[in-house]
């Protein structure tokens, strides 16, 4: 293949005000720069559809910088090494770590690693279950929420890429899995395959702090929070003594305009003796090795499902992204750039 000269890249004209558009977010055609010193450059194959991305539009402060107006829209991106200007990376190799919504990302050598596929991997399975979305429910539910045998552990956004996994990782470490979805078929999805105890579809429940004590007789022991909201609001009234919250998303108010408020009952952390703890798998990259082999053990052993949606063509990348926020994605949501 000769060297690319022209690429497509998505790139961020203006901070998204709501529902992110075509106007915020629009396709454009670039020159492929060459990577400097300490660099490689990557032919993207795949893109991380994520619900951090769009607090990363924003101005608010958050655990990355704001993606500039003018840049690509930045994300997890699996892809080959085209160019490389050290010594670690060769062409041909196989590599993940942050990129962009475009064909090509030129980036520094240190934020990318090595991806060695094993029998039965595919590449994209180190966007989902054996990378970073894969982990965050690993280290969070059993590092930070600490489950111990016979209690309940309560997920929102259970059907997602996470919520899927903390429920079922749940389940292998004894405890009764509860799940919050959007729709009766993800609440049976969850139940009927995945294994979990009991489901919540919030969409149809008038009475979330009612209906999360029926689903939790016992209470909640665990939280592990992918939304915030409401439903964050319902859950601490339900907390037991010396509860755990896993503070890992805020989904229902990245597209928020106005201030949001609550929660109204946080009380209940004093209340109850509960630990509220915010929480990013980056803090645990060194174990990364060790989280990935217990994953493929449990995978390889049929105690762990995963899904994956994957959407092709970059021109289709926002509306993927937009399926995050509209609640019809089905597990992890990546987009296929090139074969």
């Amino acid at each position: 293949m000769s060297d690319p000269t022209i690429q497509r890249r998505l790139i961020l004209e203006r901070r998204p005000q709501g529902t992110v558009t075509n106007e915020d977010v629009v396709l454009h055609e670039a020159l492929v720069d060459s990577p400097g010193d300490g660099q490689i450059l990557i032919r993207n194959h795949f893109l991380s559809i994520d619900p951090a991305i769009r607090d990363w539009m924003s101005e608010r402060p958050s655990y990355l910088p704001p993606i500039r107006i003018g840049d690509p829209v930045r994300s997890t991106v699996i892809g080959q090494v085209v160019e490389s200007r050290v010594s670690r990376f060769r062409p041909g190799q196989l590599v993940v770590g942050i990129g962009g919504w475009e064909e090509y990302s030129v980036a520094d050598a240190g934020q990318f690693s090595l991806v060695e596929l094993k029998p039965g991997d595919e590449a994209q399975h180190y966007l989902s279950i054996y990378g970073a979305v894969g982990l965050t429910p690993y280290f969070g539910l059993l590092e930070v929420g600490k489950p111990k045998p016979g209690e309940t552990v309560l997920v929102s956004a259970a059907a997602g890429a996470v919520g899927s996994l903390v429920g079922q990782i749940a389940k292998i470490k004894g405890c009764r899995a509860v799940g919050i979805a959007g729709s009766d078929e993800k609440c049976r999805w969850i139940v009927e395959d995945l294994g979990f105890d009991a489901a919540i579809n919030y969409r149809t429940e008038t009475d979330m702090v009612a209906s999360i004590a029926r689903a939790c007789p016992q209470g909640v022991d665990v939280y592990f929070d992918n939304v915030g909201g409401q439903i964050l609001d319902a859950t601490l009234l339900n907390l037991n003594k010396d509860a755990r919250v896993v503070f890992c998303g805020a989904i229902s108010s990245y597209n928020s305009t106005e201030p949001v408020p609550g929660p109204y009952n946080f009380w209940q952390i004093l209340a109850r003796s509960a630990t509220i703890e915010g929480y990013l798998v980056s803090d645990y990259l060194d174990q990364f090795p060790q989280g990935i082999a217990q994953m493929r053990e449990w995978v390889g052993t049929g105690r762990l499902q995963f899904r994956e949606q994957v959407i092709d063509g970059l021109e289709n990348t926002l509306d993927a992204f937009n399926l995050l926020f509209e609640g019809r994605n089905e597990g992890k949501l990546m987009v296929r750039v090139a074969p």
